[in-house]
């Protein structure tokens, strides 16, 4: 195969080529992540739109280990992902206390108005299921199960 790279037709037309393949590539990357929100107006918006329920957790990313364990253990599987993927709309609040990972003062004022409402005893973590309005259905923790036990205590509410 002879490539003719001097010719700025050839050119245009690898270039293009690569364009969409690279393009292609990241879009399947992008739709295949699991999407976490921080604003709660944009979950109940898309919860409405997709009649899915919404979970919402209340977690300390950098110091409280439950939420920790209940990161690896269950959100970042790959069951859980395909499951609320078509299931629920997920909504972190996080309230991280090393400095490397403080959140912007707008992110932290919403996090902040979501737990007075939701989380006013302070638990780290909590697990809410709130319907596409905002209404709690139900509450969980860290709890030391399999991914499919927890998904079906989340789908049980």
């Amino acid at each position: 195969m002879k490539l003719y790279l001097d010719n700025p037709s050839e050119k245009y037309k690898i270039m293009k080529t690569l364009i969409i393949f690279t393009s292609l590539v990241f879009l399947t990357f992008t739709v295949s992540a699991q999407e976490w929100h921080v604003d709660f107006a944009k979950a109940t918006e898309e919860a409405s739109r997709s009649n899915k329920k919404i979970i919402l957790v209340f977690q300390g990313s950098d110091w409280c280990a439950p939420c920790i364990k209940l990161d690896r253990k269950i959100w970042s599987t790959e069951l859980f992902k395909t499951y609320a993927k078509t299931h629920f709309v997920l909504l972190k609040a996080d309230f991280p206390r090393r400095k490397k990972n403080k959140l912007p003062k707008n992110q932290e004022e919403k996090n902040q108005l979501l737990a007075e409402k939701y989380n006013q005893q302070g638990y780290f973590p909590l697990v809410l299921v709130l319907d596409k309005k905002g209404k709690v259905l139900g509450q969980l923790g860290y709890e030391n199960v399999s991914p499919k036990e927890y998904i079906n205590r989340l789908s049980s509410f």
